[in-house]
């Protein structure tokens, strides 16, 4: 086993608890406001999409064995990650006749 790759992923791991526990902490501050939690999803779709487009496309793979382990990993992972949109019928679907 190799012990820097497994203390790589064991920062990582730490790391982005870390970083999960800010955003939480983030939205918690803010759960009141609207506007402010737009604010926090436009930004980690904007982070979502540039991750993808810049630094995940320039790491990808260039042999067929390091290839097949990636998609091997997203399917046994749980898929693509995917930030899904809120439609507007959804939001209004949470509004009673009264309300409107």
């Amino acid at each position: 086993m190799d012990t820097n790759t497994d203390n790589q992923s064991t920062q990582l791991h730490n790391d982005l608890q870390s970083l999960t526990h800010s955003l939480r902490a983030l939205a918690k501050n803010h759960h009141d406001d609207p506007m402010a939690m737009l604010a926090i999803l436009r930004t980690l779709e904007g982070l979502h999409q540039e991750l993808r487009e810049g630094l995940f496309q320039q790491v990808l793979p260039d042999n067929r064995q390091a290839l097949y382990n990636l998609l091997k990993d997203i399917e046994a992972k749980g898929g693509w990650p995917y930030i899904p949109r809120l439609r507007l019928r959804s939001i209004l679907e949470n509004w009673s006749d009264e309300d409107l």
